[in-house]
């Protein structure tokens, strides 16, 4: 493409939004089934972030919070496609720099993101659900995006 994104990164996108956000997506089901909710629950949160009145929305609110969360990790996936390769060391060390990142991720949601939102919440700290959200931003975000952007990389 002339002066535009060429297909490789878009393909490389999607890619990494469609893993990273399953694989997140999935997390957050299985950790609200352990404390006795649902998914159903876990998507009408992420909805109320933008739509107030998403809890009381039901399907429509669970679809909202489906795209808001895909529109989330578009935005996480597509800043480390396009920015951090441009970061040398980045290409060389992708499990390095996965962890790196999902560390940033989980900071900036945690620590920015989520008391902009809801201030009376957060930041709010368990041993068990910090562990959970390392995990989650590490091992199923941050590290899967370097590893899909590596593999990309490579094969230019």
């Amino acid at each position: 493409m002339n002066g535009g994104i060429s297909a490789k990164p878009i393909k490389l996108i999607a890619w990494a939004t469609a893993i990273a956000g399953t694989l997140d997506i999935l997390s957050a089901f299985f950790y609200a089934l352990l404390e006795g909710h649902g998914p159903f629950v876990v998507l009408l949160g992420i909805a109320s972030a933008v739509w107030p009145g998403a809890r009381h929305a039901g399907a429509v609110g669970a679809i909202a919070g489906l795209l808001l969360h895909f529109s989330i990790m578009l935005i996480m996936a597509s800043i480390y496609a396009l920015a951090v390769p441009r970061i040398g060391w980045t290409r060389g060390r992708p499990l390095i720099a996965g962890v790196l990142y999902g560390l940033s991720l989980w900071a900036v949601m945690n620590l920015v993101v989520l008391p902009l939102r809801w201030p009376a919440l957060f930041p709010h700290f368990t041993a068990l659900g910090l562990a959970e959200q390392l995990f989650s931003h590490i091992i199923l975000v941050g590290i899967p995006i370097a590893w899909l952007t590596r593999q990309s990389l490579d094969s230019r």
